[in-house]
């Protein structure tokens, strides 16, 4: 019986054979036309949603069932005077005395004006009140004033703040330095990320350069990539707005975005250009053929972020689930482009994508005349069907394979070794909250914390808030005891007076830590106070305390995230590992990329760790010596796993490919390694300079970032894809793609083809 699909001499599948990424194509580029006026449409929409609607983040530390959470609560029903955010106003006197009357006097008026400002409940001025000796340095240089907001630092507008900010500063001069800190001005110190963009997508735009030799093909993967992070942008701002997403989530949104939505476009370009080049020109064809293959794996790894980012939902903390919302829907509208825009695109310009203007850096080495494979790929056939090099030659990537197959033992014993000993570091991981300490040493914020630390110690940047509360009595009778023992307690350095409300059944007092806010003294001072201090000093009363204040609740917000860590570690490798067994009908195929993305993602936060913590480089790399932000290693781990499975299945794809053509382990490897070396380095190097701009910007928090994915993709495209990897397949042998008979039957197919299937092609000249 006679087929009713036929082939060209090429081998080109006609419509039929087409899947669904494929017609997905033809309809693009059918309606070529709206779809791109569609994306222009949702770019200028989404702009305008981010213009109106503006952002409101939210990187307030809320844990409900925390004992911080229960003293901002109990202050919020009782005592909401005392409820707000509150922070300093840093007075320091260049000459003379902050007690002097002239001083006094300017001061004065200012703290009046400034407690008639919005969104300020109160101000504590340092001369007056019982709290006043405790606001004076004893050198009588520095003092401070306390402003009360009347809501937590994310809740209240910038420009409160900055008004603030602005009055407190109006009575600087030569002799009275005035600084403002805490965490509501932290909220105007939010590092702008369009630098970081302009540099990352030049660095991009000079590697497509180097990879094409064309500058039509270099443009498409930048515009395709902008447009999608444009329209998210707009989603993102509304979803700040009715969700908790906290600042840095929109910087980290546009990172991932950029990287992946880059690289995305680059594979589907690629392997356009290459099919283009076989076909005789063909340029619907190509742009078929491209998205049938490089598109839907791009599609699968694209999916396999997000999934990896939704793994946040299961650790339970707005603030983190803010982040997977933000990331997600980066990524998911940069894959939406690169599978409807970037088709329509190409049915424009796609003779000049594949035209080469010049001869590229990184150029495939041609093939000679060949056979023709099934699906239209030529295939070289060497004595045992596998490929042949082309002009007696081999590849680079061939002849590095085929070196590391020589000794496998040693090469997987010596990349391992490596990447445990970059993974060392992390044992001695410190996670914190830096606040103000890593803030840019110019900043108002960074010269309040520098001066408080030196006048009144490290510690009364981070003081603790108990709350008491005592129904149907006068808790003053408690507050009493409990402030004499806090001050006996070592490691507090000041207690302050009880504040107590009308009611007299709710009081709030202040105890300043002898150490720093980041510091594991202040840490186990809070365990101590919770556990030991304050339920001896209560005794049998009925009445209720609990600690609270920012510190209290970074202390909270750590321990609840090492909780849940081996859940959300556990939750994504489990759903990675089963992605994996039904794309590979593999048992240590799963395993294998579970131990080297841990082994990547390990040795990251050892790099983080050395540079951060240790000060290893950290002048050369212009960061400053500081703790690592606990939130980091659990987002680090489902962007760094999510990304790092992109590169195992186009590499092990195109490997298990060549393995079923003939059963030869060793030469798939080779060939699979070979053919897709080059658009892995290259999608490597645009991720990683990617990553690396964005920690150019000089906030500590994407320097977190940036240096640890930075980091982590350059360590999976070389040691663990060119080394690692290889030389493992290379000891298991066929055993690699062993599945039980039982498990054969009863898994479902899901077939994601290499992005680079047509590497051992022959290429048709094309007319200029």
């Amino acid at each position: 019986m006679s087929s009713s699909v036929e082939e060209d001499p090429l081998g080109r599948p006609g419509p039929a054979r087409r899947g669904l990424f494929g017609r997905v194509a033809r309809w693009s580029t059918s309606h070529r036309r709206m779809i791109v006026a569609g994306w222009l449409v949702l770019l200028v929409a989404g702009f305008g949603i981010s213009a109106a609607a503006g952002t409101r983040f939210d990187n307030a530390l809320s844990l409900p069932g925390s004992d911080s959470q229960r003293a901002t609560d109990m202050l919020a029903r009782n005592l909401p005077a005392e409820a707000g955010d509150v922070d300093q106003i840093v007075l320091t006197a260049d000459e003379g005395a902050v007690t002097d009357a002239a001083v006094h006097a300017a001061v004065a008026p200012m703290l009046e004006r400034v407690a008639g400002l919005p969104h300020v409940a109160s101000v504590i001025s340092p001369y007056e009140g019982a709290d006043g000796s405790l606001a004076i340095s004893k050198d009588r240089r520095t003092a401070y004033a306390t402003v009360v907001f009347d809501d937590a630092a994310e809740a209240i507008p910038h420009e409160a703040i900055q008004r603030v900010v602005d009055r407190a500063r109006e009575i600087r001069s030569p002799q009275l330095d005035v600084e403002v800190g805490g965490a509501a001005i932290e909220q105007l110190n939010r590092p702008s990320v369009g630098p970081a963009t302009a540099i990352g997508v030049l660095a991009a735009m000079v590697i497509l350069f180097l990879t094409f030799g064309s500058l039509a093909a270099t443009s498409l993967p930048i515009a395709t990539a902008l447009v999608g992070l444009g329209v998210s942008s707009g989603l993102i701002a509304a979803a700040s707005r009715v969700l908790t997403v906290p600042d840095f989530a929109e910087q980290i949104a546009m990172m991932i975005g950029l990287g992946v939505g880059v690289d995305y476009a680059l594979l589907v370009v690629t392997r356009f250009r290459e099919t283009y080049r076989r076909n005789g020109g063909d340029n619907q064809d190509a742009i078929e053929v491209a998205m049938d293959t490089a598109g839907r794996s791009v599609v699968f790894a694209g999916l396999t972020v997000v999934i990896a980012l939704s793994g946040l939902y299961a650790v339970g903390i707005n603030l983190l689930s803010g982040v997977a919302v933000a990331a997600s829907l980066s990524v998911l509208f940069v894959l939406a482009g690169a599978v409807s825009l970037l088709p329509a695109l190409l049915s424009y310009v796609g003779p000049r994508v594949a035209r080469r203007k010049r001869r590229a850096v990184f150029p495939r080495r041609r093939s000679g005349a060949v056979p023709l494979g099934r699906k239209g790929g030529a295939v070289p056939l060497g004595r045992k069907g596998g490929a042949v090099p082309a002009e007696g030659g081999e590849t680079l990537a061939g002849r590095w394979v085929r070196g590391i197959q020589r000794r496998p033992a040693v090469a997987a014993l010596a990349a391992a070794a490596a990447l445990v000993a970059l993974a060392g570091p992390a044992l001695d991981l410190r996670l914190a909250f830096s606040g103000a300490s890593t803030d840019a040493s110019s900043s108002t914020t960074r010269k309040a914390y520098d001066q408080l630390s030196a006048a009144f110690g490290a510690g009364s940047n981070g003081p603790l808030v108990v709350a008491v509360t005592l129904p149907g009595a006068d808790v003053s009778t408690v507050t009493d005891r409990l402030g004499a023992r806090l001050a006996d307690v070592p490691g507090v350095a000041a207690v302050g007076p009880a504040r107590i409300n009308p009611a007299r059944d709710t009081a709030v007092i202040t105890v300043t830590p002898a150490s720093a806010p980041s510091s594991e003294q202040t840490k186990d001072l809070v365990g101590e106070l919770r556990g030991d201090v304050i339920p001896a000093a209560l005794g049998a009363t009925p009445a209720q305390a609990h600690v609270g204040g920012y510190t209290a609740a970074s202390v909270d917000f750590t321990q609840r995230l090492s909780s849940k860590m081996p859940l959300f570690v556990g939750l994504v490798i489990g759903v990675a590992a089963l992605l994996l067994l039904l794309v590979f009908r593999s048992l240590l195929i799963p395993l294998q990329g579970a131990v080297m993305n841990l082994l990547s993602i390990g040795a990251c936060l050892g790099i983080l760790q050395a540079i951060f913590e240790r000060g290893w480089f950290a002048g050369p790399l212009n960061v400053q010596q500081s703790v690592v932000e606990p939130f980091m290693p659990i987002i680090l781990f489902a962007i760094v796993f999510g990304l790092s499975m992109d590169y195992e299945v186009f590499l092990v794809a195109r490997i298990q490919e060549e393995w079923s053509r003939d059963g030869d382990t060793a030469a798939a490897i080779r060939r699979g390694l070979a053919s897709t070396g080059r658009v892995i380095t290259a999608a490597a190097a645009i991720m990683v300079t990617v990553f690396a701009s964005f920690a150019l910007s000089g906030g500590h928090v994407l320097q977190l970032f940036g240096i640890g994915l930075a980091s982590a993709i350059f360590l999976d495209a070389v040691v663990i894809r060119m080394v690692l990897l290889p030389a493992t397949l290379t000891l298991l042998g066929r055993a690699t793609w062993w599945l039980p008979g039982w498990l054969t039957r009863g898994l479902p197919r899901l077939a994601v083809e290499a992005p680079d299937t047509a590497e051992r092609t022959t290429e048709v000249p094309v007319a200029s």
